[in-house]
């Protein structure tokens, strides 16, 4: 199974960049790849918020999950529909304190379906890239104040 894994330090708190990027309603905004995100229930229970959401980029719609731990600083998250172009796609985001901000920390574990044709080593690549971008800018936006987006 393919993983991808990226870390960024960002030179903010762990509360604030935690916020920030599980803000589901702005990841048009943080995202280079999202042109809408809309969520579709939300609930909280003690330290977790588990959010179901759709996303949509040029491409597709899809809709996923996403379980926030406020204590631990972790997310997890699953697409639900359409799998396609995967078979499976779950996402860990890791955030841990560091002297100098936040270590935000992106894996992707996936298995791409039969019928997509484009050769796994492209989708990796792309996906690796496309993670490090995002990154970068979601950084730049923290620790610039950019927008509304840091409170």
């Amino acid at each position: 199974m393919p993983r991808i894994k990226n870390s960024i330090l960002i030179q903010e708190n762990i509360e604030k960049v935690f916020n920030i990027t599980n803000d589901i309603k702005n990841w048009n905004l943080l995202f280079n790849d999202y042109h809408e995100s809309r969520i579709l229930s939300s609930e909280k229970e003690g330290r977790f918020t588990k959010i179901v959401f759709e996303l949509s980029n040029s491409d597709s719609t899809w809709k996923s999950y996403r379980l926030l731990d406020h204590k631990e600083y972790t997310a997890i998250a699953q697409r639900i529909e359409p799998m396609f172009p995967f078979l499976y796609m779950h996402l860990t985001w890791k955030y841990e304190r560091h002297p100098e901000g936040t270590l935000m920390t992106w894996i992707q574990d996936f298995e791409l379906d039969s019928n997509f044709k484009e050769p796994l080593d492209k989708v990796v690549q792309r996906m690796d890239r496309h993670t490090k971008e995002n990154q970068e800018k979601i950084k730049n936006i923290i620790e610039e104040n950019i927008g509304l987006l840091v409170k």
